[in-house]
């Protein structure tokens, strides 16, 4: 049973830092569009505010995607 806990840990610890990846990269795409720099998003030249509302909430997402990982990682790692 071990085993199968260890597993499932780094599954879904793999599977939230990739949802970590994803967020940012929106962030930092909006960042640049907001900035003149089109890349391909939804975020028009000049919008700081919801560019800021994206790096809100990715700050936020970041933080309770952490405490996962380390709470998932932790019941992983009992014998």
């Amino acid at each position: 049973m071990a085993e199968v806990r260890k597993t499932i840990a780094a599954s879904l610890g793999a599977a939230f830092g990739f949802i970590i990846a994803l967020t940012w990269n929106s962030v930092v795409l909006g960042g640049l569009a907001a900035g003149g720099i089109q890349l391909g998003t939804t975020v028009k030249q000049g919008d700081f505010a919801g560019w800021a509302y994206g790096l809100v909430t990715a700050v936020v997402l970041t933080v309770a995607m952490i405490v996962l990982i380390i709470v998932i990682g932790r019941w992983g790692s009992k014998e």
